[in-house]
């Protein structure tokens, strides 16, 4: 039963890494080789650059019970998020990625380390839905309100949003500025919607259509997210040298 709840939550985490892969490989083409796709930059993307969010932050959330070591693998998952930001600044400023997803990802499963000693006494529906309820109320907590999508509760304080650190809370500088930017605000409660799911799950798993390659890609998807990108911009540096003979 366990080894099937696996292949189940593998096989969902690798059709959310091939969206992500054909997400970020649009980004490039629109972002760096300047192709003129508006429907890129309208509420259809923006759409499926949620989903894909969505979906590995409530999985990841899932899983925490599940893995051994929890610590340790969430503070390897913000030691390749820092690396991502460390390479970023010193070879693509312009294209910085700080408080990316992986960062997120570790420092919350760092975090939920010892909060779980505390959450684990709560009822899970309860959790469940105080969690889910605070990602949405705190969903605008980076552009200075509290809500979600555009509907404005209230203004938050502007001392609250100073510098890096503050941005990693959630409460970003006006100048700030990142390609990929998850902060603990409100991501973490996401986060939380997932672990809390985990203990409202059902005894059996339920059966689900074997996709090898997606299965695979989700065992290993903190490699394959290393990855993709220099392989995309490998792609695509190679596909200008084709179309152009080698010329600027």
């Amino acid at each position: 039963m366990e080894r099937r709840r696996y292949q189940v939550l593998d096989t969902i985490r690798g059709c959310a890494l091939i969206s992500m892969i054909l997400y970020h490989a649009c980004w490039d083409l629109v972002y760096i080789v300047g192709m003129d796709w508006l429907w890129y930059r309208g509420f259809a993307a923006h759409v499926w650059q949620q989903s894909i969010c969505w979906t590995f932050l409530l999985l990841s959330g899932y899983c925490f019970a599940l893995g051994r070591h929890q610590f340790r693998r969430g503070l390897t998952v913000f030691s390749c998020g820092a690396l991502i930001t460390a390479v970023t600044w010193l070879w693509m400023p312009s294209n910085l990625v700080y408080c990316g997803v992986l960062t997120l990802l570790g420092a919350s499963s760092m975090l939920l380390v010892p909060l779980s000693l505390v959450l684990e006494r709560l009822p899970p529906r309860a959790g469940l839905a105080g969690s889910f309820l605070l990602f949405l109320l705190f969903r605008d907590v980076n552009a200075g309100f509290l809500g979600f999508e555009g509907l404005r509760l209230t203004a938050l304080p502007d001392r609250l949003y100073r510098n890096r650190l503050t941005a990693l809370l959630g409460f970003p500088p006006a100048d700030f500025f990142s390609t990929d930017y998850f902060s603990l605000l409100p991501w973490f409660f996401l986060f939380l919607t997932g672990y809390f799911l985990f203990r409202l799950r059902p005894e059996e798993a339920r059966e689900m259509r074997r996709v090898p390659l997606a299965a695979a890609m989700g065992r290993h998807s903190l490699l394959i997210y290393m990855l993709h990108q220099p392989v995309i911009y490998g792609a695509l540096a190679l596909g200008h040298l084709l179309l152009t003979g080698g010329t600027a």
